[in-house]
């Protein structure tokens, strides 16, 4: 026996595939083989860009003290989370019963059948061999004990899967206030996000309370919001050099990262900034939006046409040893280098080279924007113009010095719901820049996802070496739809639309539960089902595939399609008591309605069409000529737009204004 992880596509399997353990990656002939050798099981979940996982790896994985325990007396399994996020989640939600805690690196002992017994996050390397010989002595003396407690585990494990008991029935009027009232007392009205550190941007949460402050005028969410964004810009989380978000900031004023950065965070923030920035006309918000889709197609743009997963947090520095954030910090006698000293107290001023912006750690500055130009501009008696000039030209000076360090290590999988939300997100950036390069990119992306992410004509999970090497989850399928369903919206090509439809056939087949009622997360259980109800920093797929379902349903006059939309978000939020877990259901709310509306164009421009996809947030936008059931019993119209629903028609008119 020996490391079996050499040959992985994973990156971070790879980073790993050196260590003295014996790793083997997750299959279900290593897990048969493994059950046969009668020994407990270490099952170690991470994913490359994640610093603890590091620390663990070099403190624990790499010694030969630890190796020889492990090597000896388990079979011991390492998983990439993004691989095989239906795994990750199954022994995620078993941590959390026994440890009420989460997080990576998750660590999992488990018997040789897979079930769990114990479970932590980071370990270091005395209490790991310890625990590790706690466990083994306890199995060769007592089996029957560890049975008993991972029989009672499995049984809670399937409680927190059992939906028909979690959400029994529909609820017909949801009142929402006091679940508002509620969830506002969490707010940092004073510097966005919530009143805890460490700090998430959770966009999916930004979203909902965005659109429902809007649609009800409620100024107050729309505030919070606003000033939550800004916040977030004006923090280190941001990257004022190079554009992109980090995944969260480890204090509550957004100024520090934890330095790595995902896909899927900047491709959700994408949609909400630029959703801001249409309402307020805010440039910093425009401004956060073009450089997000900067760094995106400068750093993670594969040849496919598809985009890579993250950067990690940890990089080299100028000693060549890995060091978090060391990309992305200057000492100050660095920037005093780069500065010239008649311009150096602005620009301090300007990027934060202060108390704020100092990382004790690094004995550095995390360089970011604190306030707005104008304010700056001001304070130093200088014209808008001329400062924002300096900071351009400050911003490429840093670039160019930055250029010459060594780039933090790079996750090139290419996951395939990663990359339609990256597609959701640059179909809503283009509303606002509409640049030939993100044109292109959208072209790339979509055929991409159309194309090169089918294996056997079902949708893959991660694209690498030019091929489909996992096949699709819930979440592919689910992002997948969503943003095909968006694409038709923007280019009314029918193309994209059957696809969408395809795909949603394809998912009712694979993964939905006709006894349970909704989706499960996975085809293929290699332990047990997952159903995820409850949005994370990605939105709940289940949530996502019931707006699916409504907006196919409607199109293609499929009533069932529209029944189990409704039924799966009725039961949801007839059950809900902290609305932060459940708020792309509560966007659902807004949509799933009976007189839910249509905007029916005729020999329209382009440009208008831009501008209607543009202020429209939830409306299908159908082309007359379009041969759909939905308009089967259309009757021509006279003028370019016409509003219906599925009963009626209530407005038609040449002016793109009334539609507005």
């Amino acid at each position: 026996m020996r490391n079996q992880l050499i040959n992985s596509y994973s990156p971070y399997l790879l980073q790993h595939a050196e260590n003295p353990v014996h790793w083997q990656p997750w299959s279900t002939e290593n897990i048969q083989e493994a059950k046969s050798k009668n020994k407990l099981l270490i099952i170690s979940i991470g994913y490359a860009a994640c610093h603890w996982c590091h620390v663990m790896e070099k403190e624990c994985f790499e010694d030969e003290e630890v190796a020889t325990v492990m090597n000896a007396y388990f079979s011991s399994f390492k998983i990439d989370r993004e691989e095989l996020p239906a795994v990750d989640a199954y022994y995620m939600q078993a941590l959390q019963i026994m440890t009420k805690q989460g997080g990576w690196p998750l660590n999992i002992v488990a018997l040789p059948n897979g079930l769990p017994v114990w479970g932590a996050t980071y370990v270091s390397k005395n209490q790991w061999i310890d625990i590790l010989q706690q466990l083994n002595k306890l199995f060769e003396e007592d089996p029957d004990k560890m049975y008993d407690y991972a029989d009672k585990l499995q049984n809670g494990i399937a409680l927190a899967n059992d939906t028909l008991q979690i959400y029994p029935k529909e609820i017909i009027d949801l009142n929402l206030e006091p679940l508002l009232d509620n969830w506002k007392k969490s707010f940092d009205l004073e510097l966005g996000g919530y009143q805890r550190a460490p700090k998430f941007m959770m966009p999916t949460n930004l979203n909902f309370l965005y659109q429902y402050g809007l649609i009800n005028k409620d100024t107050f969410l729309t505030n919070y919001v606003q000033l939550t964004l800004t916040k977030m810009a004006y923090g280190g989380l941001f990257d004022a050099v190079e554009g992109g978000f980090s995944r969260y900031s480890v204090d509550h004023k957004w100024h520090i990262p934890h330095f790595e950065k995902m896909l899927y965070d900047n491709a959700q923030l994408l949609v909400t900034y630029t959703n801001a920035y249409i309402a307020t006309k805010n440039e910093l918000f425009k401004e956060v939006v073009q450089k997000t889709v900067r760094f995106i197609l400068n750093n993670w743009q594969d040849t496919s046409g598809g985009f890579y997963t993250a950067y990690d947090a940890d990089s080299l520095n100028s000693n060549n040893k890995l060091e978090e954030g060391a990309y992305y910090f200057w000492t100050k006698a660095e920037l005093e280098q780069l500065i010239s000293k008649d311009e150096w107290q602005v620009f301090a001023d300007l990027f934060s080279i202060n108390s704020d912006g100092f990382w004790e750690e690094s004995n550095s500055y995390v360089l970011f924007q604190k306030d707005d130009l104008k304010a700056i501009a001001k304070k130093y008696d200088l014209e808008v113009e001329n400062l924002h000039k300096l900071k351009k030209k400050w911003e490429n000076t840093l670039l160019k010095n930055r250029a010459q360090r060594k780039k933090p290590l790079l996750d090139d999988k290419i996951i395939i719901s990663w990359n339609a939300q990256l597609l959701s997100g640059f179909l809503s950036a283009y509303k606002i820049i509409p640049t030939k390069e993100l044109n292109q990119a959208i072209e790339n992306l979509t055929s991409f996802l159309q194309y090169k992410a089918l294996k056997n004509d079902n949708l893959g999970h991660v694209f690498k070496n030019d091929a489909i090497y996992i096949d699709g989850n819930l979440e592919d399928y689910a992002f997948t739809i969503k943003a095909f369903l968006e694409l038709f919206n923007t280019t009314q090509k029918i193309e994209h639309l059957k696809f969408a439809q395809e795909l949603t056939y394809q998912a009712v087949d694979l993964f939905f539960d006709n006894s349970q009622g909704f989706f499960k997360s996975s085809e293929k259980e290699t332990i047990g089902t997952v159903f995820e109800i409850e949005d994370n920093v990605i939105p709940s797929a289940n949530a996502v595939m019931a707006r699916n379902l409504f907006y196919i349903g409607f199109l293609y006059n499929n009533n069932h399609f529209l029944e189990t939309a409704q039924q799966m978000t009725q039961r949801v939020l007839g059950q809900i008591n902290y609305a932060s877990a459940y708020s792309e259901w509560l966007t659902n709310n807004l949509i799933l309605k009976d007189d839910f509306e249509y905007i029916v164009v005729k020999d329209v421009s382009k440009d208008e069409l831009a501008i209607i996809n543009q202020q429209n947030t939830f409306k299908i936008v159908l082309s007359s000529s379009l041969n759909i059931p939905i308009l089967a019993d259309y009757k021509n119209q006279n003028k370019k737009f016409q509003v219906c629903n599925r009963n009626s028609c209530r407005l038609q008119t040449d002016q793109i204004e009334h539609l507005l």
